[in-house]
């Protein structure tokens, strides 16, 4: 089901891979009465990821040989009640490469989502950040309900098959009826399998479990770099606690100011701009195109396979078809990261034929599915925290009157975007507010790092981030590039100024660009 703002770090790993027991539980009635910030933290050598998590084998050591740790941090379930019952918040990290007197702190992550594992993502990662290893441990988290934290359950892997599968843009109204009584069934199990820990998994909760984290940690100030929801976080966080932020950067930054709608009408834009860069470069190649003669064909075959898979799919990971849905997922995944276009062009190319495996693994890890068809718990933990934070609840008379603006903005995903705006109907816990307040009078500056051709986070997101968290506060750079991100683009411009920031303290000049 399409979402507002997808997994970076964790579904990407996942199709690299696919292409080429909570450990505490609530109502620990021996810590009522501890002071939580006193806490010290047990770390030893991380167990392998567990199935809310995604399996697979443990994080194997760096390059150089810098050794994993795994530790459990109590956290209040209920941050109004901080002496009531606590939950396990999963961390993990690897020690600074650098001496002790060149020594920050702990730099600590958090990659995006929501709903995002990230114990199982920074070692996917760690290697692009080796540079700020020189003078920081490195640092992230399974946020509350999420991997290992006391994850969010909903449904089971078979009906977690036959969700994704459904048709997501309803074409009459019996499909109408059929995708909203499958939403309805999944937000009901949500309740029934989690309803203790559902009210505590805002934004708001996580950005107080991140202050505790940094306190735990031994640091006076936070030091942040969060990515995708990640920026929503920090910027949360910074709100809250403008007086405790140390050397924080956002990267592939969420418009805070934006509603459901808006977010994912931006994003119906986004993915329309991704889907043009990547038929131009397609097209632009020495070698022949082997999905389109022109951009404009490269596009209006995509529209052909799509219109004739939502009248009968195409084989796809055995037993399973490839439905519309699917296919339109896996597009969506795949033009997350320039990276991925490659597969993209062998998936179409292979689904012209006959044949949608490509696409549906692509569809699959974008979903958090292996390949023995388990789902780790990221679209549960996804869905619970966004309903959570997000006050406006859509029904499918809104969507239909929203269909022609959405369309107008993306032939292709306008439907797909604007039927995912159903996804919170009759949510079990209110949501907050509208959008979140960032606004941070008094906080350090915060680098804002904005990418042209971000399809997921546009690019606009990025002033308008900086901009709400104040003046002086929010620093803006942007990045003339392609994909989910800029650091991890590896351009040196981009590196070198958060680098920059993060070792030694300096400050970009606000509008720097980066190409």
């Amino acid at each position: 089901m399409p979402t507002l703002l997808r997994l970076r770090a964790a579904a990407l790993t996942a199709t690299a891979v696919l292409l080429t027991t909570v450990l505490a539980g609530c109502g620990d009635d021996d810590a009522k009465d501890e002071d939580l910030t006193r806490q010290e933290l047990s770390w030893k050598a991380c167990p392998a990821p567990d199935e809310a998590q995604g399996e697979g084998a443990p994080p194997s050591p760096l390059p150089d040989g810098g050794e994993w740790q795994c530790a459990t941090m109590k956290a209040p379930l209920d941050w109004d009640d901080p002496k009531g019952d606590t939950i396990g918040l999963e961390l993990i990290r690897v020690r600074t490469t650098g001496d002790a007197s060149e020594r920050i702190g702990s730099l600590i992550f958090n990659f995006g989502g929501p709903g995002g594992s990230g114990v199982t993502a920074l070692p996917g990662f760690a290697e692009d950040y080796e540079t700020l290893r020189t003078r920081y441990d490195l640092v992230s988290f399974d946020p509350r309900g999420v991997g290992r934290s006391d994850p969010v359950i909903c449904e089971n892997d078979q009906e977690l098959d036959a969700y994704f599968q459904q048709d997501a843009t309803p074409d009459d109204s019996a499909e109408r009826t059929a995708l909203l009584d499958s939403t309805t069934e999944f937000n009901d199990a949500c309740e029934q399998n989690s309803e203790k820990v559902l009210p505590h998994v805002r934004t708001t909760d996580a950005a107080r479990d991140l202050d505790l984290m940094r306190q735990v940690l031994g640091d006076d100030k936070l030091h942040y770099f969060g990515i995708s929801y990640g920026t929503e976080l920090g910027g949360v966080y910074a709100h809250l606690f403008p007086k405790r932020v140390g050397r924080a950067v956002f990267d592939a930054v969420v418009d805070p100011t934006q509603n459901p709608e808006q977010g994912s009408l931006g994003q119906a834009k986004g993915f329309q701009l991704a889907l043009d860069n990547f038929a131009e470069d397609c097209v632009s190649k020495t070698e022949e195109c082997p999905i389109g003669d022109s951009a404009q064909d490269v596009k209006d075959r995509i529209a052909t396979l799509l219109k004739d898979l939502d009248r009968k799919p195409i084989p796809g990971v055995f037993p399973r078809d490839l439905t519309q849905t699917a296919a339109t997922n896996g597009i969506v995944q795949a033009l997350y990261s320039q990276d991925f276009w490659e597969y993209l062009t062998d998936g179409l190319d292979q689904a012209y034929d006959g044949d949608g495996s490509i696409l549906m693994l692509l569809s699959d890890s974008s979903n958090g599915r292996s390949e023995n068809g388990e789902y780790d718990n990221s679209a549960a933990a996804h869905t619970a925290i966004s309903c959570s934070d997000s006050k406006p609840r859509y029904d499918t008379a809104f969507v239909e009157r929203k269909l022609p603006e959405f369309r107008a903005a993306s032939a292709l995903f306008g439907d797909y975007l604007a039927w995912g705006m159903i996804g919170c109907t009759d949510w079990a816990v209110a949501g907050a507010a509208d959008h979140p307040d960032v606004s941070a009078p008094g906080s350090a500056p915060i680098l804002v790092v904005g990418n042209t051709g971000d399809p997921a986070t546009p690019y606009e997101g990025a002033r308008k981030m900086a901009d709400a968290l104040g003046k002086g506060v929010g620093v803006e750079l942007t990045y003339r590039g392609q994909g989910h991100g800029a650091y991890n683009s590896k351009n040196k411009c981009v590196q070198g100024a958060v680098n920059g920031y993060l070792l030694d303290g300096r400050v970009p000049k606000a509008g720097t660009v980066c190409t």
